[in-house]
Formats: structure tokens, C-alpha cells, sequence
């Protein structure tokens, strides 16, 4: 049986690189978000293995992993984590998201908060995305908690 994060995973953000998360199976959840993720840059070799080990924690292993290409800086096809090959796929969506793949078919989608964003801004961002049900897209998210990607080239992290 599959470990579900702990109510814990709710409480306070005070900074870049923590992680607010609600997972469950994906035939239970209903909103269009489900967690957030604040890290500290957009170097993707330093900021996701602290991402897939927490998460790796409480589910079981990281397989995949989907990034906006236009996101982050240099995104290599594969990284080991934790002894483990975790595939990234990078296509230029431009979603503000990154989708996590437990296993072979169990997907989670995360808001990405950009790293420049303001620690109020972040932390209403991440409550917005873990609101239960919410069906408000990740994009709309950022424009609404003021926490709006940078254009490329302009993000100060």
C-alpha cells in the first residue's frame, strides 16, 4: 500500500526550497494543482534531488519528472537520486509546473513558485494550490498572489 504525505506537509513555508504538497491517487484527487514547490534557483541539478528524495519519502519511488524547458537553466534527460534513475522530460509549455510520475502511470502536477518571489507571495501561492478542489490553473495562481514568473533572462534567483 502506497504511503500518503503527512498532514504535516500543511503547515508554514518560511522559505525557498521547502515544498507544500497534498497527494494522493490520482482517482481521488480532484483539483487542478496538486501541491506546490518553492525552490531556490533554476538550476535544476541543485533544486530537484531535495524534491524527489521528500517526496520519495513518503510515496514510492520518483520515475519521472516534467519540467518547462523555458524554466529552468540547462536540463540534463536524466539525474540519480537517491540510487535511482528519475527521466526528465522538458518540453516549452510555459505552465509554471512541474509533473512528478510515481511508478509507471500515478502523476502529480506541482506549481512551481518562482525563486525571486516574495516570501508572503510564495506562501499564498502554495496555499492557493493546495486548496482542495480548486480548479484554478497555475499560471492564474502566480497573477493572482503576485508571485508571476519572470520573463527569461529577468528571474534574479
Amino acid at each position: 500500500m502506497t504511503k500518503l504525505l503527512p498532514d504535516a506537509v500543511h503547515q508554514g513555508v518560511p522559505q525557498p526550497g521547502s515544498a507544500v504538497v497534498r497527494l494522493g491517487t490520482t482517482h481521488d484527487r480532484e483539483g487542478a494543482l496538486d501541491g506546490a514547490w518553492w525552490p531556490r534557483s533554476r538550476d535544476i541539478t541543485g533544486e530537484l534531488p531535495s524534491l524527489v528524495s521528500a517526496l520519495s519519502e513518503h510515496l514510492r519511488p520518483i520515475t519521472r519528472v516534467g519540467l518547462d524547458s523555458d524554466a529552468w537553466d540547462e536540463l540534463p534527460t536524466r539525474m540519480t537520486i537517491d540510487g535511482r534513475v528519475v527521466h526528465i522530460d522538458s518540453f516549452p509549455v510555459g505552465d509554471d509546473t512541474v509533473l512528478i510520475t510515481r511508478g509507471g502511470n500515478d502523476l502529480f502536477s506541482l506549481l512551481v513558485v518562482p525563486p525571486h518571489t516574495p516570501p508572503d507571495a510564495a506562501r499564498a501561492a502554495m496555499a492557493a494550490a493546495v486548496r482542495a478542489g480548486s480548479q484554478t490553473p497555475a499560471e492564474q495562481i502566480l497573477i493572482d498572489t503576485g508571485a508571476e514568473r519572470a520573463e527569461p533572462g529577468h528571474d534574479s534567483a
